[in-house]
């Protein structure tokens, strides 16, 4: 296509959309991972069907996978889209309220007919009209008919032909904004090239027939180039938060020497930490899928006793399964991470949907005094660095640690800058050593107040640990009234000196204003997104978001303090807000809360925030 029709843009938003079985996830990773490489900015959410079989063609079986991408640091993945690729009506009428004034609809055109638009509810026989889009551009190429003409020359039955018109309209998406199509083919025959030759081959040429498309008919009046984001030098990959959590755990057993031993029980939208783990054997990973729940914590519980790094990766059902043997843990002082993973609940919910309330199960959803650690991490790449600081304060501290993500951050995925080895710190857990005096399991170190890691078959360590209270110096059974309370201050007093070995809480912006927003977790990129816009407008607005939860970090009363209104923007009911009237009493919280199963918005943040501004 002539030069002149090339545009330079900031950034843009893609929307693909299809039923389950149509690759949808597949199409928007590779565009993604090709703007990664490019050197963009990216951000992407991942939307699946709550329904495992939903029938086909209908709105409740949509599947989408959407893509922001930059000439800029990029941190969330957009609220409303450029383009939205839909592959059926369905996946029209489930996303047409995503898009832009004036955005691209590519929609298969061999879908507009009777049963098609029957099956996603239309009203009417034509869906584009029915749904108002016609200020959009609306380009409907006849997607599945071209992917056969262009597969013609194959030995393909018919499914494997229709399955490669997602390449076809990832071409078409390649060749309106400029993408290389290396990438994709390298993919596309390391996958396929040496068991299916044919299939390799017909999905290439699908990526090419859509390319050609775009470029030759002139569907689109315009192609469109974003730049390379400025993002510091070094070595970037892609990555989804649930990856980087398990190379994070990776990297804590590296820097303690512990090997590492993973015990789960494959859960939406968990499992994929599982996965990731068990394929690093070369490392000396032990990962195992346990029969349930509870069988994958104790295993990591006896493997914690005997020496390990020991993790279990769950969501929001497998914790409250967990949490008997959680508080066994906690009794025994053993070091351990649980990955909660959360979704939408109670019960089964939402399980392919995001939410943030696990928080109270988190803190509170054990028998007895028991208190962990609760971290949770903010986005896809820092995944990694929570992940690794999680077995750091396990470790060193000799406690659980509960760290918490989201669907929405596990799925997602954005460009990380693989560090080097060399600027994490050593972990050093308090291993203990054989000595002259009678080993005592649960004396205590006086800066952390833990007790010592003795591992089993050392001569001169020998002890018994268990679920009933422990004396608080020989381990043995004791039911004595002062030592119990003893010990239920011991245990907290230990987790709360984990405040003097985190970071002291930040603000994005300044100490003082009208109105502080308040985040923990997953939410981080809309709210720091919609903050930062807000800034630029001049308004005296900051932004304070938590990843330490227990304890709590230095400095947020001193921070609080600085502002006339505080905001919980938190996507439950109202959960950290609860938790913070309990910690600072003396400040009034206003919330801010959405349990839709899907992210925040920076527009409705924009709109909320402005409402506490009287603007």
């Amino acid at each position: 296509m002539d030069k002149l029709n090339v545009k330079e843009l900031d950034d843009v938003v893609i929307r693909f959309s299809g039923d389950s079985g149509d690759g949808m996830q597949l199409t928007g990773t590779l565009f993604s991972d090709t703007s990664a490489l490019l050197g963009n900015g990216i951000s992407t959410f991942p939307d699946y069907p709550a329904e495992i079989r939903a029938p086909q063609g209908t709105v409740s079986g949509v599947s989408g996978f959407q893509v922001h991408f930059g000439s800029d640091r990029v941190i969330n993945p957009g609220d409303y889209c450029d383009v939205l690729v839909a592959m059926n009506p369905a996946a029209l009428k489930a996303n047409a309220k995503w898009l832009k004034k004036g955005a691209t609809v590519i929609l298969d055109g061999d879908t507009l007919d009777e049963k098609h638009v029957a099956k996603a509810g239309f009203a009417t026989s034509d869906p584009i009209a029915e749904l108002g889009l016609g200020d959009h551009n609306v380009v409907v190429p006849a997607i599945t008919s071209l992917t056969r003409e262009a597969l013609s020359g194959l030995e393909l039955d018919n499914k494997s032909v229709v399955k490669c018109k997602n390449m076809f309209a990832l071409g078409i998406c390649f060749c309106l904004y400029n993408r290389p199509m290396d990438h994709a083919e390298r993919y596309i025959n390391g996958k396929f090239a040496k068991k299916n030759p044919v299939v390799a081959e017909a999905n290439i040429l699908a990526l090419k027939a859509g390319y050609n498309y775009a470029a030759n008919t002139h569907a689109f009046a315009n192609t469109y180039r974003v730049a390379p984001a400025d993002l510091p030098k070094g070595t970037y990959r892609n990555i989804s938060g649930n990856v980087a959590t398990a190379w994070g755990f990776l990297a804590a057993s590296e820097k303690s020497g512990r090997p590492l031993f993973c015990g789960s029980y494959p859960i939406t939208p968990a499992t994929v930490i599982l996965e990731e783990l068990a394929k690093r054997r070369d490392l000396g990973v032990k990962a195992v899928q346990m029969e349930d729940e509870i069988a994958g914590i104790c295993t990591a519980i006896g493997a914690a006793f005997a020496g390990n790094f020991a993790v279990t990766t769950t969501s929001g059902p497998g914790l409250s399964l967990k949490s008997e043997a959680l508080g066994l843990a906690v009794m025994t002082e053993l070091p351990l991470v649980v990955v909660d993973v959360q979704r939408g609940g109670p019960s089964t919910g939402l399980p392919t949907k995001t939410e943030q309330s696990d928080l109270n199960q988190a803190l509170y959803g054990r028998n007895g005094e028991c208190p962990v650690v609760v971290i949770a991490a903010s986005t896809p790449s820092d995944c990694f660095d929570f992940a690794f600081t999680a077995g750091r304060i396990a470790m060193e501290h000799m406690t659980p640690v509960i760290l918490l993500t989201d669907g929405f951050i596990a799925n997602g995925s954005q460009p990380w800058k693989i560090p080097s080895m060399a600027d994490y710190p050593a972990i050093c857990p308090p291993v203990a050593r054989p000595s002259d005096e009678p080993y005592m399991p649960y004396r205590r170190d006086e800066k952390k107040y833990c007790r010592t890691w003795a591992f089993p078959g050392t001569e001169g360590l020998e002890h018994r640990v268990g679920g009933l209270e422990k004396d608080k110096l020989k381990g043995c059974v004791s039911h004595d009234p002062q030592n119990h309370q003893y010990m239920t201050r011991a245990r907290a007093e230990k987790v709360a000196r984990v405040a003097d070995c985190i970071p002291r809480q930040e603000v994005v912006g300044e100490k003082t204003g009208e109105l502080l927003v308040v985040g923990w977790g997953g939410t981080r990129g809309n709210l720091q997104t919609a903050v930062e816009q807000m800034q630029r407008e001049g308004e005296r607005i900051s932004l304070c978001h938590f990843n330490y939860i227990n304890p709590l970090p230095r400095g947020v009363e001193e921070i609080f303090a600085g502002f006339d209104k505080i905001v919980v923007c938190e996507l439950n009911e109202g959960q950290f807000a609860n938790y913070l009237r309990s910690n600072f009493q003396q400040f009034e919280y206003l919330q801010f809360n959405k349990c839709e199963g899907l992210p925040f918005t920076v527009v409705e943040l924009k709109n909320r925030f402005k409402q506490l501004l009287n603007r």
